[in-house]
């Protein structure tokens, strides 16, 4: 890795960790300074590595001078020093030492995402704050990913961490709790992971960046043993089989390639055997949650193949989701497994029954039912789709689908 990519990969993956670490010690209301210090920490690899080279071990590095810089911090700041040593029961700043070990690391980052995920914030203050302290983000970059401005980054991200300094402490929450918390966890994580893998309102149909940070914070739950449920493990299922086929949904110009045109070659296998691994460890206790069913329709596309046996066990598993989560875009893939199984013919006028309007999926997937069958029909929703599809991406999609019939 060259030293201009360096820096920023290291950023992405030591930020968090740093922050983490500070976070847990010096309390969440003093958030801002962890960030700024670990922010400090990184200017000093800007300003130092260009002239004096890449460190042996660039980590090892950082953790130096985040200590060193966290020492200086308290000698500078009285109040925020005399807080700090009184609460941790120090005696003095020279035998203060931020504890950096893969354990403690591990442990806080587990600690922050909870508390993040507090249900003090609102779900856009929580992925903002993910995004932020949990994934390295600048806000330029947590812009860029929400099609927002700049302003409101900021906006979201000051209101959160008011929020978060009346909870103060980063600890796991109480047993009674905790199924409570762990749902937004990771409702907040499945959001974070489904802004890359498909956002109507962003103009760039992945963000794999999203996707690999999403993963990231889920795998934490699963190697820890008190946050390794099933629904957990079910999560992480759906989020592998859903990144296998990333590569595969661009052609070499970078237009959208749709499940049928997918080059299986391209699918990434051993994210495939990953996701099976942890579909099957999700499958313990008497319940099972949205992740389950949404990893096992996932799992069932792993197979290219067309097959009775195939689409049945998709149909099954929709009927089963839209009981717990009846959304239209559940309704909408219900329906083209079922047009599979049983015909356009049946699926139309399933389809139809919605009624869908100002809905552009809803009109795409009329257009493909009626693609073979009655092409003015076809290219009337086509139509409709494109004029309400929101990113140029997908328009493009649709223009190729439309010009089809012509």
């Amino acid at each position: 890795m060259t030293q201009h990519d360096l820096i920023p990969h290291l950023f992405r993956t030591e930020f968090s960790r740093i922050t983490s670490v500070l976070c847990k010690s010096f309390g969440l209301d003093h958030m801002e300074t962890a960030e700024d210090i670990v922010s400090e920490t990184f200017m000093a690899a800007l300003e130092l590595w260009p002239y004096k080279g890449i460190p042996e071990n660039p980590v090892a590095w950082l953790y130096v001078v985040a200590k060193n810089k966290t020492r200086n911090y308290l000698h500078r700041d009285q109040l925020f020093r005399n807080k700090i040593l009184q609460a941790l029961e120090h005696d003095s700043i020279d035998t203060f030492e931020i504890d950096l070990s893969e354990k403690n690391i591990s442990d806080s980052m587990l600690q922050m995402l909870f508390a993040i995920c507090n249900p003090v914030n609102s779900q856009e203050g929580q992925v903002a704050l993910a995004l932020r302290i949990l994934c390295g983000f600048g806000v330029d970059e947590i812009a860029t990913a929400f099609l927002i401005k700049k302003d409101t980054v900021n906006k979201r991200l000051h209101r959160a961490r008011q929020k978060l300094r009346e909870v103060k402490s980063v600890e796991l929450p109480p047993a009674h709790e905790f199924n409570k918390r762990i749902d937004a966890v990771l409702t907040t994580l499945y959001l974070l992971f489904s802004e890359g893998y498909y956002s109507e309102d962003r103009e760039e149909l992945v963000q794999e960046e999203l996707c690999r940070e999403a993963m990231r914070l889920v795998r934490l739950l699963t190697e820890h043993e008190s946050t390794s449920h099933p629904k957990v493990n079910a999560l992480y299922a759906l989020m592998c089989f859903q990144s296998s086929r990333l590569t595969a949904r661009k052609n070499t110009s970078g237009a959208i390639l749709l499940y049928d045109e997918q080059d299986t070659g391209n699918w990434d296998q051993v994210l495939i055997a990953q996701g099976a691994f942890y579909l099957q460890k999700s499958a313990t206790g008497g319940s099972y949650s949205k992740y389950h069913l949404e990893a096992a329709i996932a799992y069932w596309h792993t197979i290219k193949e067309d097959s009775d046996s195939k689409w049945k066990n998709i149909l099954m598993l929709y009927d089963k989701l839209l009981e717990i989560d009846d959304n239209p875009l559940t309704a909408l893939n219900r329906i083209y497994a079922l047009s599979k199984l049983e015909g356009n013919t049946k699926a139309i006028r399933e389809a139809e029954k919605l009624n869908l309007e100002n809905n552009p999926f809803y009109y795409s997937l009329l257009g493909t039912l009626y693609f073979n069958t009655d092409g003015t029909k076809a290219r009337e929703h086509f139509h409709k789709a494109m004029r309400l599809a929101k990113t140029r991406t997908a328009r493009e999609l649709l223009s190729r689908k439309f010009n089809k019939l012509s």
